[in-house]
């Protein structure tokens, strides 16, 4: 089981997710985009989580030893470097626009700006229910926005439906990691939407949430989506709703890395097989 722990822990399956949302993202519109784009976008999640990861591991330590700290995340930092690789490599093969990738490295940056160990920046801390929404919007951007290559204000109704739902789709997969960190968000200062809201608001936000994915879904023929890739998203909104209930019973470290982040590669796979 180490190499399942590995590929979990260094963010490597977390990517094929976010690959696989995106070509979800091409299928749903029935367009067509090349290898290379989903290979930057799996390279840019591998990079940017194991910068997030070293920094959060940096952050809140009272002592700090640059040769201890390189010793123990030596292979974090080698496989930081070789995504960056990765992604040059894919961006050489296909240019995707500056102009298209930039809105997505302010909004990673912005992410992590709480982790940042000076007190100019502890602002960034207390942002709450705006660190949720901004980590939200950042997935629904990196896989929707940078696949179709296309700017917010171009996008057309079926394009947008579409960013509007893997939006509150996120959001759902977020709050429930957001509730497993309740306590160490606490200890650390940190705050999100799970920290801000009480249990039963937070409740019935994911309720909330869950019925205007549902009825929406509904909607599907007026953007081209086909009944069967319907069924597919519905299937895979229920299931969710289902994770969320389950996350909120003590589980371990499979269930979150492996389950609640597996419901999106699920969702990709089973739109996938229902466009077949």
């Amino acid at each position: 089981m180490k190499w399942l722990y590995f590929i979990l822990s260094h963010s490597i399956f977390i990517a094929l997710c976010a690959a696989g949302l995106a070509l979800q993202t091409i299928q749903l519109l029935h367009l067509s985009a090349s290898a290379y784009i989903h290979g930057f976008i799996f390279f840019a999640v591998v990079s940017s989580y194991n910068f997030y990861w070293l920094l959060s591991k940096y952050s809140f330590r009272s002592t700090f030893s640059s040769q201890s700290f390189l010793h123990k995340e030596i292979t974090s930092i080698c496989i930081f470097f070789a995504a960056i690789a990765g992604m040059l490599i894919c961006y050489v093969q296909h240019i995707i626009p500056i102009a298209i990738i930039l809105p997505a490295l302010v909004l990673t940056c912005l992410y992590c700006l709480p982790l940042i160990p000076v007190k100019f920046f502890y602002f960034a801390r207390k942002a709450g229910v705006l660190k949720t929404l901004v980590l939200s919007f950042t997935w629904t951007y990196v896989t929707v926005i940078i696949p179709l290559q296309k700017p917010l204000l171009d996008l057309n109704n079926a394009e947008l439906f579409l960013l509007s739902r893997r939006f509150l789709f996120m959001l759902m997969l977020c709050i429930i990691f957001d509730t497993r960190d309740v306590i160490i968000d606490k200890v650390r200062g940190l705050h999100s939407l799970a920290t801000d809201l009480s249990p039963k608001m937070l409740k019935c936000l994911i309720l909330v949430i869950f019925l205007i994915l549902f009825t929406t879904n509904f909607l599907f023929r007026f953007y081209g989506i086909t009944f069967a890739q319907s069924v597919a998203l519905q299937v895979s909104t229920i299931i969710l709703l289902i994770t969320y209930f389950f996350s909120t019973k003590k589980q371990g470290y499979l269930f979150y890395y492996f389950g609640v982040d597996g419901l999106m590669l699920f969702s990709a796979l089973a739109t996938y097989l229902a466009s077949i």
